[in-house]
C-alpha cells in the first residue's frame, strides 16, 4: 500500500511538471507568432504584441528587425529576428522532447500501479476469506 502511495506521488509530481511544460510551451508558441508577426509586418505597420495573460498590446513595427531574448541566468541577447525565431523553435523542441519523456514516464508509471493495485486487492481478498 506504500508503495502504490509512493507512486501516486510520483504521479502527481509529473502531472504538474506537464503542466508546466505545456504552459511554456504556448508560451513559446506564443512568442513565435509575435516574432513571425513582426517580421512580415512592414515599417510603421500596427501589430498586437502579446504581453502575457491573453493580453495584447498594439504596437508599431520599426525598420530594426531584432528581439532581445533572454538566453538564460538573467542573460539575455540582442538577435535578429531569424536567429530568435531559430532559438525559440529550439526550446519549444526541447519543451516537447521533456513533455514526450513525461508523458511516457507517466504511462509506465501508471501501468506499474495498476499491477500493483490489482496485486493489492488479491492479496486483501486472499487474506479476508
Amino acid at each position: 500500500m506504500a508503495l502504490l502511495e509512493a507512486y501516486n506521488s510520483q504521479l502527481e509530481a509529473l502531472s504538474k511538471q506537464s503542466q508546466l511544460l505545456q504552459m511554456s510551451l504556448s508560451e513559446t508558441a506564443r512568442a513565435r507568432e509575435a516574432l513571425k508577426a513582426l517580421r512580415e509586418a512592414e515599417e510603421g505597420e500596427e501589430i498586437l504584441v502579446p504581453v502575457g495573460a491573453s493580453i495584447f498590446v498594439p504596437a508599431k513595427a520599426s525598420s530594426k528587425r531584432s528581439a532581445v531574448v533572454g538566453v538564460g541566468s538573467r542573460v539575455s541577447m540582442d538577435m535578429s529576428l531569424d536567429a530568435a525565431l531559430d532559438y525559440i523553435k529550439k526550446n519549444s523542441d526541447e519543451i516537447s522532447e521533456a513533455l514526450g519523456k513525461i508523458s511516457e514516464a507517466m504511462h509506465n508509471l501508471e501501468a506499474t500501479a495498476q499491477d500493483l493495485a490489482v496485486r493489492v486487492q488479491e492479496e486483501m481478498s486472499r487474506r479476508g476469506q
